[in-house]
C-alpha cells in the first residue's frame, strides 16, 4: 500500500529502517545517518507490504536562498553536493527529491515509479512546485529518465557514496 505524509509528519522507525537498509548500510554508515534534520518539513512517500516498509522517498522545498547544494549526511560539515545549475527564478518554487530507494526483493515491481509520481503530485499541491531536482546515483539514471527527468549537469562524486548526476523535471500544472 502506498502512503504519502507530510509536511509535519515524522517518519516511523520502520520507514527509517528501510531507508537505512537501502541507502546507508551498504556504504558502511552507522544507524542515524539515514535521518535528516529537515524530515519534518518534507513530504514522504512509502510503500508497505505485509506491515513492512519496502520502498521510501521524500521531497522538500528548496528555499529561495538556496542553490540546492548541501551536505549529504546529517552533521556533515565537509564537502557539499554541487548547486543545481538550472535552479533559476523561472524554475521556482522547486523541490528536491531525496532518499529514494526500494529493498532488493521488491525491485522491478513499479514501486519506485509510484513513489516518484506521488512525490511529484504532493510537491505540486503542498509547495506549489513547478520544477523538481534530484541527485541520482549513476545506476538510477535510466529509471529517472524513464519517468521524464533529464540530466542537467556534469558528473560528480559524493564522498563515501560515489558517482552522481543532477537531474530535473518540469511539472505539468
Amino acid at each position: 500500500m502506498l502512503h504519502v505524509a507530510g509536511p509535519g509528519w515524522m517518519p516511523t522507525e520502520a520507514y527509517y529502517q528501510c531507508r537505512f537498509e537501502i541507502l546507508r548500510k551498504p556504504l558502511g554508515f552507522q544507524r542515524g545517518a539515514e535521518v535528516l534534520s529537515d524530515d519534518i518539513d518534507a513530504v514522504h512517500a512509502y510503500v508497505e507490504r505485509e506491515s513492512s516498509v519496502v520502498a521510501v522517498g521524500r521531497s522538500h522545498l528548496i528555499p529561495e536562498s538556496s542553490d540546492g547544494s548541501q551536505a549529504d549526511f546529517p552533521g556533515q560539515s565537509g564537502p557539499k553536493t554541487p548547486p543545481f545549475s538550472q535552479l533559476t527564478p523561472v524554475n521556482r518554487p522547486a523541490i528536491q527529491i531525496r532518499q529514494m530507494g526500494t529493498l532488493d526483493a521488491f525491485r522491478r515491481q513499479g514501486l519506485a515509479a509510484k513513489l516518484l509520481a506521488a512525490l511529484e503530485e504532493s510537491s505540486k499541491r503542498h509547495f506549489g512546485a513547478v520544477c523538481g531536482f534530484l541527485q541520482a546515483r549513476e545506476i538510477a539514471i535510466p529509471f529517472y529518465e524513464s519517468q521524464g527527468w533529464v540530466l542537467t549537469d556534469e558528473p560528480y562524486s559524493i564522498p563515501n557514496v560515489g558517482p552522481h548526476r543532477s537531474m530535473m523535471k518540469h511539472f505539468d500544472q
